[in-house]
This record gives C-alpha cells, structure tokens and sequence, in this order.
C-alpha cells in the first residue's frame, strides 16, 4: 500500500532521484524555463516551489538549509554553479515572488517526445506580479441609490 508516499519513483533509486531533481531545479532556477517529461516536471514543481518559499523567508537559517537542499557541500566543480543559483534565488527570486501565496511555476504540455513518445512539458518560472483582486466599489453604488430614493420619497 502507498499511505502517505507523495512522490513519484521515476523508475530511479532514492539517491539519483534526488541528484536528478536538485539538478532539475538548477537549471530551472538558472534558466527559468526547461523542457522535460510531465512527471518529472510536477515532481520538480514541489522541490522547487518549497526552495522559493524558503527564499522569500530570507535569513541565514533558510539560506543554509537551502544550502543543504540543493546539496551544494558535495566536492565537484558544480559546486559553483550551485552557490550562483543559490544567489539568485535569495537575491531575485525571494523578492519577484514576496506578494505572491504561492504557485510559483507553470507547465505547459507540449507534443510528444518523437523517439519513445513520452509525455513532454514546458516548465517555467512566472514573470508577472500578482494581480491584485478588484475590490467592489460600494461608495458610487450608495451615491447611485440615494438620489433614487430621495426621488421616491419627493413623490
């Protein structure tokens, strides 16, 4: 039975599933834009979506558990790739997204990949602010009704 397992397999063991997505969300974080399978586009969406979350808290303590998320103490020469996209998703991303409750990317399906006809997306992160919800403008509905009332009680 499957209780309470949220993540998908992506026929991977545990460890290069993790390398995979912390990979993944590099390049999307460093590029905003990547082309990938739908599963493994919806898996990346929750890995990096809690990473943005951790950026607009700012402060040291999220700093380095981000740090430790993407995984970033590992000796190879990504590592420095790896601390630039760390500075831009402190330094661009927590700000862009501050107004924002959440639902920080966007998938877009695509056409199938032509070789083995996986299902392929588009996964982006957002550019434009939130907009801000209209509120109903109660004052000129009062100002509209009062002169038909005055009106009613003239004749």
């Amino acid at each position: 039975m499957r209780h309470l397992v949220h993540t998908a397999k992506l026929n991977r063991n545990c460890g290069h599933r993790k390398a995979m997505l912390v990979n993944l969300a590099c390049s999307l974080i460093e590029h905003e834009s990547i082309q990938t399978t739908t599963i493994r586009a919806k898996e990346l969406r929750r890995f990096v979506e809690r990473l943005i979350t951790m950026a607009k808290a700012g402060g040291d303590h999220k700093r380095r558990l981000a740090y430790a998320k993407l995984k970033i103490n590992t000796p190879s020469e990504f590592a420095q790739t790896k601390k630039l996209v760390l500075k831009k998703l402190f330094d661009e991303l927590g700000p862009r997204f501050a107004d924002r409750p959440g639902g920080y990317t966007r998938i877009i399906h695509m056409p199938a990949r032509r070789g083995d006809s996986a299902p392929m997306c588009l996964i982006q992160l957002l550019n434009e602010p939130v907009k801000a919800k209209a509120k109903k403008e109660e004052a000129p509905k009062a100002e509209a009704e009062a002169p038909k009332a005055e009106e009613a009680k003239a004749e």
